[in-house]
């Protein structure tokens, strides 16, 4: 799995430090999981070290946890770095994803960044109006609940709006994304071997 990873990501010529990057922020998150799960699972001691005991079963989760980490991460950095993000939906369409979740997709990310700063604005605003979040309260939950309500609602009627002025734009259920790639035989070979090569992970383990 890992030398599969990193064919992928060399062929993508992307830099080793720009991966490095990418991996530190997200490994937060299971950095605790894979020191402790050593010590704390299985039967089969390995070694000790002072009060604790190294165990095989926990370290070869941890291992088996940290490829899996790395490899997901770098497979799903390779397509969504390497080109920008409109050229890359459209070559999935064009490999056969439907229309409507390719354009939801792509107008997902879009507007992301415009709620994004619909919440800036917003907590900016309710900063200059003395709201600090010093402990957790009653007042504070209440007011953070109806900033979460009004960020959705303003999501959905600026969903609708854009959606209306598509369809006054001659939009049919499909933007023309797929103009821009023509699906060869050689695409759908290497589409078809990548399935293969992950059906092929799954049965093995």
């Amino acid at each position: 799995m890992l030398a599969i990873t990193s064919i992928l990501y060399a062929f993508s010529q992307l830099p080793l430090s720009f991966l490095l990057t990418r991996l530190r922020y997200p490994g937060y998150f299971i950095l605790i999981l894979v020191i402790l799960l050593p010590f704390l699972t299985g039967t089969n001691i390995l070694v000790h070290i002072g009060p604790f005991a190294l165990r095989q079963e926990g370290l070869l989760a941890s291992l088996l946890i940290i490829t899996k980490f790395v490899s997901i991460l770098t497979i799903g950095l390779v397509p969504f770095s390497t080109a920008p993000f409109l050229t890359t939906i459209g070559a999935i369409r064009s490999l056969g994803l439907p229309s409507i979740l390719s354009d939801m997709t792509f107008l997902s990310y879009r507007y992301l960044y415009q709620v994004g700063d619909d919440l800036a604005t917003m907590e900016t605003a309710m900063g200059l109006r003395g709201f600090r979040v010093r402990r957790f309260c009653i007042t504070v939950l209440t007011t953070l609940a109806s900033l979460a309500g009004t960020i959705l609602v303003r999501s959905y009627e600026r969903s609708e709006r854009v959606y209306k002025a598509m369809v006054l734009r001659g939009y049919g259920g499909s933007m023309p994304l797929h103009d821009m790639f023509h699906t060869s035989p050689h695409d759908a070979m290497i589409l078809g071997g990548i399935f293969l090569t992950a059906v092929g992970f799954v049965i093995a383990e």
